[in-house]
């Protein structure tokens, strides 16, 4: 009787603190409102008479598809744009938000998806960087440690309790948390959230969700923004969804289920986004044998062609550091990998590429995109061979490459000389895709290939994958979310301390037996 006494009680404890957290009495006048803000960039409306309002001691969803709006409105919030139209107003007072300084001065911080810490300083470095206490000119080091410290024990970061713990040797969970703080640090009273779980195991995101309650609990008004639309049915106060730069409304997040708030994203109803392709497997496309790599753990198995074999795994256990030894990124120590039954040596990603292997990273921005050059830029420059002869370009050439991936892809691009950067996720992860795409790879391997984009450009990514597939490519598909692996996948690897404990079919298998072996619970 003790045993379910103590079991009820944790239950009810569990479901205190995964419940709205009471707001203050004085929440019915909003925190921070915009009025009918507009902002343009040449020809291109991004912000078209967007109201919003926040209350205090809420957590508010901004919602919608990539290219909606939603990171110009938290730009302008954060006083990198400029708006072109339109009123701010913090407590019901009007203000001008022209600088990153003006927004930081009136309590509004933004955790941006890239975190912007020093790895090599500590937390309490981190927290006080750029504003460090000083007197005479001399750093008051054990001042800083007791402020920080101060601080994430009243915020009740328990985590964080060592200060002076480089940031490197944080999760990426922890180094959320110590964002966190240092916007708090600044007497931050709104606090944006862009994507802050795309790297987050489940543990860390509870984490980082207990966090968030504790702060709306505080009074702080937070904006959080996700494509993971149980995250946001699960965290949120209210929602609101952006459009083709326009507000479509404000709605309490109690009141509306997945599947409409998805038809309130798109504009049509989406009931299943998936497109698992009929499993019609060839002969062996790469054969991996007794892989070791210090990261990789005597791997071995077989990928066909015209099949998707999914790798799934939970964050740290080594799936990204096995598709960079297979793609020549990192040093292999032994074992063998053949490609049409043939082995080949995988020194370099060029290697990689001679054999007919594709890798798409899981960051675009950092290692697939050259994001200060145009879409047909990206799109033309691995096919340089093609288009330049005897050191004479051919413009025509470069045209005809750079219109098929756009066309096949269906990259949504005002011309193809615009900038890359200005494109939505979902359509730089085309642009990813669809640079290698003019010679067909034998093998594809796609690490977290709809990372950061929503619901509707996942549709389409995977209706690629699906086609791609169907052409007879063979793909290894990299996911942490496991409804991704369990319905695009025919077989699906299990990997967890830098090797595959086993190999299951897909269709049948669910997830708590995928999450068993892979916590361990079962071996």
């Amino acid at each position: 009787m003790v045993g379910e006494a103590e079991a009820r009680e944790d239950k009810e404890e569990r479901t205190r603190e995964n419940s709205p957290s009471p707001r203050p009495p004085f929440c019915e006048s909003p925190l921070l409102s915009l009025e009918r803000v507009t902002k343009r960039f040449g020809g291109v409306t991004a912000l078209n008479d967007v109201s919003f309002e926040l209350l205090p001691g809420e957590i508010h969803a901004l919602l919608g598809e990539n290219g909606a709006g939603k990171s110009t409105l938290i730009k302008v919030l954060g006083g990198i744009h400029a708006p072109d139209a339109g009123t701010i107003r913090i407590d019901d007072r009007p203000v001008h938000i022209r600088r990153v300084a003006d927004a930081d001065r009136l309590g509004i911080r933004i955790i941006h998806q890239e975190l912007s810490l020093a790895p090599n300083l500590t937390v309490a470095e981190n927290i006080y960087m750029g504003r460090e206490p000083a007197c005479l000119g001399c750093l008051r080091r054990a001042a800083m440690r007791a402020d920080a410290r101060a601080l994430v024990r009243s915020l009740h970061l328990d985590e964080l309790d060592d200060v002076d713990k480089p940031v490197s040797g944080l999760t990426v969970a922890h180094r959320q948390l110590v964002e966190i703080a240092r916007a708090l640090s600044c007497q931050a009273r709104v606090l944006v959230l862009d994507e802050p779980t795309s790297s987050l195991s489940e543990a860390e995101t509870e984490a980082l969700f207990t966090t968030l309650r504790r702060l709306r609990g505080q009074g702080v008004g937070i904006i959080y923004i996700s494509h993971r639309l149980e995250e946001i049915l699960r965290l949120a106060d209210r929602i609101t969804v952006l459009r083709d730069g326009q507000s479509i409304g404000t709605q309490p997040a109690a009141g509306i289920n997945r599947q409409e708030l998805v038809r309130w994203m798109v504009g049509r109803d989406i009931h299943d986004h998936f497109h698992r392709p009929p499993h019609k497997p060839g002969r062996v496309a790469l054969s991996v044998r007794n892989l070791r790599s210090p990261t990789v753990d005597n791997v071995s198995f077989d990928l066909h062609y015209g099949e998707v074999l999914g790798l799934a795994g939970l964050v740290g256990s080594g799936r990204t550091e096995l598709a960079r030894a297979l793609f020549g990124i990192d040093r292999v120590d032994g074992g063998q990998v053949l490609i049409d039954a043939k082995p080949v040596a995988l020194r370099s990603p060029r290697d990689a590429l001679a054999a007919g292997m594709v890798m798409i990273s899981e960051d675009r921005k950092k290692e697939g995109l050259f994001l200060e050059q145009s879409v047909g830029f990206n799109l033309a420059l691995p096919w340089v061979a093609q288009w330049i002869r005897w050191g004479w370009p051919s413009a025509g050439r470069r045209e005809a490459i750079v219109r098929r991936a756009i066309a096949g892809f269906g990259i949504k691009t005002p011309s193809p000389e615009c900038g890359v950067a200005t494109l939505s996720g979902g359509n730089q992860q085309k642009v990813v895709v669809g640079r290698w795409m003019e010679r067909r790879p034998k093998v594809l391997i796609l690490d977290e290939p709809t990372r950061g984009v929503d619901v509707g450009a996942r549709e389409e990514m995977f209706a690629i994958i699906s086609r791609l597939v169907e052409e007879g490519t063979g793909v290894l598909l990299i996911s942490s979310d496991l409804s991704e692996v369990l319905n695009m996948s025919h077989r699906v690897a299990l990997y967890r301390d830098d090797r595959i404990l086993q190999v299951v079919p897909a269709e049948g298998t669910t997830p708590e037996q995928v999450m068993a072996v892979l916590t361990g619970a079962r071996t």
